[in-house]
C-alpha cells in the first residue's frame, strides 16, 4: 500500500466509517478524479471543513486542491485507506473499474461513484463492497460545471437507503440527493436523464432557421422551457460550441446513450429489453457530429448537424 504524502496535517489511521455520524473535521473524505467536476465538488467539501485526500493521475491537477488544504496520495488504494468515504468522479465505466478504490477501502468504508457509468457495474461494485464489509452508492450527478461549483447538482443515488441518508451531511454541500432505490438505479436514472437532455438539445437544434433569440425568449415562458434551454440556449444562439470544462462533449453523451441502448436491448444483466427509439435517433445525430470532426464540441453544437442536413453553412 502506498504512503500518503503529507500536506498540512498528517493523515491518521482510519478510525471509523458507516454508521458512525458524519462530522466535519472527523470524517475523512477521499476523492479520485479531480477534473473540473470532481475538483469543484471536492473543493466544496474542503470549504465545509471536511478532510480530503485526493488522487490525480496528473499531479499538477491537484495543485488547486492542495492550496485549499487537501492531502495528496500516490494511488487510489492509498486514498481509500486514508478515508471513511471515497468519491470517484472519472470518465467512464472502464476508469471506474480500474480505479482500484474498493481494494483499499477498510470495513465500514463507503464508496460513492459519481461517474456516469453502467447500472450493471454499479450492482457489481455494490455486491463486492458488501462482501468486503463496506458499502457502495452509485450517485451520478446532473448540473454541469456550474452545478458542481455552486453546490446545486442533482444527485441520483442508488444503493442502501440508510447509507444514502448517512451521506446527507456530505451531499448537502454538493447538491440535492434523491434516493432512486437499489444499487444501479442511480446510473439508470442518469441514463434516462441523458436521453431527456439529448431530446431537448435536438429540439433546440431544430429551431435552426428561426429567429433564435426570439424563439428562446418565447419558449422559456411556455411548456418547452427547461434547464437545458437555460444552460445551453444562449450559448447555442451565440454559436459558442466549445465543450470547455464540464459542459458535456458530444463524445460523452454518445457514451451515455450507448449505455441506454445496451439496456434497451436487454444486454445489461437483470434488464429486460425496452424500446428506446428516441435514444437511438439522438445517438445517431450526435454520432454525426463526430463524423463531421466535431466530437469534442459541446452537445449544443448539434445545431451544426441540422444545418449541414439543411444545406446551411455558417
Amino acid at each position: 500500500m502506498g504512503m500518503v504524502m503529507e500536506v498540512g496535517k498528517k493523515v491518521e489511521p482510519l478510525g471509523f466509517g458507516y454508521p458512525a455520524q458524519v462530522r466535519r473535521g472527523r470524517t475523512r473524505v477521499g476523492w479520485i478524479g479531480i477534473g473540473v467536476m470532481g475538483g469543484a465538488m471536492a473543493t466544496r467539501l474542503l470549504a465545509a471543513g471536511f478532510t480530503v485526500t485526493a488522487y490525480a493521475r496528473t499531479s499538477v491537477k491537484a495543485d488547486a486542491l492542495v492550496a485549499a488544504g487537501a492531502s495528496v496520495a500516490d494511488s487510489p488504494a492509498s486514498v481509500a485507506a486514508a478515508s471513511d468515504v471515497v468519491f470517484t468522479m472519472v470518465s467512464d465505466p472502464g476508469d471506474v473499474r480500474a480505479s482500484g478504490a474498493l481494494a483499499g477501502l477498510r470495513p465500514g468504508g463507503v464508496l460513492v461513484d459519481c461517474t456516469s457509468s453502467s447500472p450493471s457495474l454499479a450492482r457489481e461494485i455494490a455486491a463486492a463492497a458488501r462482501s468486503a464489509g463496506c458499502h457502495a452508492v452509485d450517485a451520478p450527478v446532473s448540473g454541469g460545471d456550474a452545478g458542481a461549483r455552486d453546490g446545486t447538482l442533482a444527485i441520483l443515488a442508488g444503493g442502501d437507503e440508510a447509507v444514502v441518508a448517512w451521506l446527507a451531511p456530505l451531499f448537502a454541500h454538493l447538491g440535492t440527493p434523491t434516493h432512486m432505490s437499489p444499487p444501479g438505479s442511480g446510473q439508470s436514472s442518469k441514463i434516462a436523464n441523458q436521453i431527456a437532455v439529448a431530446g431537448a438539445v435536438v429540439g433546440l437544434s431544430d429551431a435552426a432557421g428561426l429567429d433564435a433569440r426570439l424563439f428562446l425568449d418565447a419558449v422559456s415562458k411556455g411548456a418547452a422551457g427547461s434547464r437545458v434551454m437555460d444552460i445551453f440556449g444562449t450559448r447555442a444562439v451565440s454559436r459558442d460550441f466549445a465543450s470547455g470544462p464540464g459542459s458535456g462533449s458530444a463524445r460523452y453523451i454518445i457514451k451515455d446513450l450507448g449505455m441506454a441502448l445496451e439496456i434497451g436491448d436487454g444486454q445489461e444483466e437483470e434488464e429486460e429489453a425496452t424500446a428506446l427509439p428516441g435514444a437511438a435517433l439522438f445517438r445517431q445525430m450526435f454520432s454525426a457530429m463526430v463524423a463531421n470532426g466535431d466530437g469534442d464540441l459541446c452537445v449544443r453544437g448539434l445545431i451544426t448537424v441540422i444545418e449541414r442536413l439543411s444545406g446551411v453553412h455558417k
